[in-house]
């Protein structure tokens, strides 16, 4: 291999138009809790965390469709060892497509609990908004 050309690394990609190696990086949502663990959403990064919870979902779905072909994988001759060698790829297939579904759901789920959190800042701010035009006027 000549200098400077890049080598496989899970988890590291080859920028070509910059000519370097990058490593991607997590997201920075929300604000450190002080008091605590956790962070704090505004109102748009919750909406941003469904909609990419929700696209993860679907990535690993379109993913099922590959997996379906591996969990069917015929045997390419008569004999032996190719009838147990598609049995052998048929097993890595199913356990794909298991793997799969356990990532749909959880993502799924975290979509639905960004959702419900979004509904509880919508009522908190619906309750804020109630209580301020409740004051009377002048008093500032």
């Amino acid at each position: 291999m000549s200098e400077g050309t890049p080598t496989y690394e899970p988890g590291i990609r080859w920028n070509d138009a910059l000519g370097i190696l990058a490593r991607p990086t997590g997201g920075s949502y929300g604000t450190p809790v002080a008091e605590g663990a956790g962070f704090k959403y505004d109102e748009a990064t919750l909406h941003e965390l469904v909609k990419e919870w929700s696209a993860l979902a679907v990535e690993y779905k379109n993913d099922l469709i590959d997996a379906d072909y591996v969990a069917k994988a015929k045997p390419p001759g008569q004999e032996f060892a190719s009838e147990n060698n598609a049995g052998v790829t048929q097993q890595s297939g199913e356990a794909l497509t298991d793997a799969l579904n356990q990532r749909i759901a959880y993502c799924q789920n975290m979509a639905q609990k960004y959702l419900t959190a979004l509904g509880k800042y919508a009522t908190a701010e619906d309750h804020a908004r109630t209580v301020i035009n409740q004051q009377p006027k002048g008093l500032a």
